[in-house]
């Protein structure tokens, strides 16, 4: 074999490696899952009518998350008519009372799902740091999955390519 297809086939397999690496971090669609919000609306996680939707994995006791949620909320009044869904889900370990509390003080014009069976959280790979923002295109394409606070700047140039 020449060193041309030496080095065709080792990028081959560089790519191919780093494909499937990629779709075991997160998988590339969006679970199929009906929510109920606190406020009894039931949804599905994801609907392609939005032209874009954050899923947002928080807990009332997580500094960061608690930082990031005013800007959200900014981020969805100032995007909603564009097609925007944020979803924020609140962990398995949150008390409910707590989220109900945090909902009402802070005016989270989205909506609130509290995963107290650990579910949601489990069919997006079994998240467990807070804050996770998923980021979904109108595809139903999970187009990045952010561990931490939210860089606004980067949601902003994302949010203007997908709507």
């Amino acid at each position: 074999m020449t060193k041309k297809y030496q080095w065709v086939i080792a990028a081959l397999t560089v790519t191919l490696f780093f494909g499937l690496i990629s779709n075991t971090i997160f998988p590339n669609k969006v679970p199929s899952l009906k929510v109920s919000s606190t406020k009894g609306e039931a949804m599905m996680i994801y609907d392609k009518n939005y032209k874009f939707t954050i899923i947002n994995f928080w807990a009332t006791d997580c500094p960061g998350c608690v930082k990031e949620m005013p800007k959200l909320v900014d981020t969805y009044n100032k995007y909603k008519k564009q097609g925007i869904q944020i979803i924020a889900v609140s962990m398995f370990y949150d008390p409910p009372t707590q989220v109900l509390n945090f909902i009402k003080n802070n005016n989270i014009p989205f909506p609130v799902v509290i995963d107290s069976d650990n579910k949601i959280a489990q069919q997006f790979e079994n998240i467990r740091l807070t804050p996770t923002s998923i980021l979904i295109n109108q595809r139903g394409q999970i187009i990045d999955q952010i561990v931490g606070e939210i860089d606004f700047n980067k949601l902003e140039g994302t949010l203007s390519k997908n709507l």
